[in-house]
């Protein structure tokens, strides 16, 4: 009966798109030639492009720490600086106890967090903890190191506003302008997490995400 034939060929070409897709250019599994990843090459090489089961490989093979991996420790100090400045101001001139509570906080988790980053780049032999080797734009435009942003980081006017802010002005400022800071820490975080190399830094960037995910949540809710 001919109406019964026409599944039957929905069937087989169904079957054959299904395979073609599961296929690459050589007829080799699709998982096997996965997208190409952009490998950061150390300080003064150029990147390389490897695809996704080289870059597991070598990950799982050699964790030698590349620029992403540098650059991340050096901006992430001088980023962790600036929300320790900000910080040690809540107690004299906030209102709220909960802004109080939460800036303790934040001084107790970033404080560690610097002198680790600071030994990393000790023990990598990677120099000190300076993005910059001088001044640096708070407002994010290049002038690190390797001429990367700091996304989040707070302007000299901002900062001055904030220490010249008092009770609740002091506290609706310091959980904007924390905010912000802590979404382009996640994002330096979640840029190395893609780009770099080294497995403690990946580690540190977990952390990085963890934390300050759940304080951006916190924090949004107290505005």
């Amino acid at each position: 009966m001919p109406f019964r034939r026409a599944p039957l060929v929905t069937v087989s070409l169904l079957a054959l798109a299904l395979a073609g897709c599961d296929s690459g250019p050589d007829g080799e599994p699709g998982a096997a030639n996965g997208p190409s990843v952009i490998a950061p090459g150390l300080p003064g090489e150029g990147n390389r492009t490897l695809s996704a089961e080289e870059a597991a490989r070598q990950r799982a093979e050699d964790d030698t720490p590349n620029s992403a991996d540098v650059s991340f420790a050096r901006m992430m100090i001088e980023h962790h600086r600036q929300a320790l400045e900000m910080t040690g101001l809540a107690p004299g001139q906030a209102q709220s106890a909960k802004v109080k509570a939460l800036a303790s906080r934040i001084a107790a988790a970033q404080g560690p967090e610097i002198e680790a980053m600071e030994s990393w780049l000790t023990t990598h032999d990677k120099g000190g903890g300076s993005a910059t080797g001088g001044g640096h734009d708070h407002a994010g435009t290049p002038g690190t190191a390797t001429g990367a942003a700091m996304p989040g980081m707070a302007t000299d006017a901002q900062m001055e506003n904030l220490r010249a802010a008092r009770g609740k002005a002091f506290d609706r400022l310091f959980l904007t302008l924390m905010i912000t800071h802590h979404e382009g820490a996640v994002t330096m975080a979640a840029d190395v997490k893609a780009q770099g190399n080294n497995i403690r830094i990946e580690e540190m960037a977990d952390d990085v995400v963890a934390e300050q995910t759940t304080e951006i949540t916190r924090m949004r809710a107290m505005l």
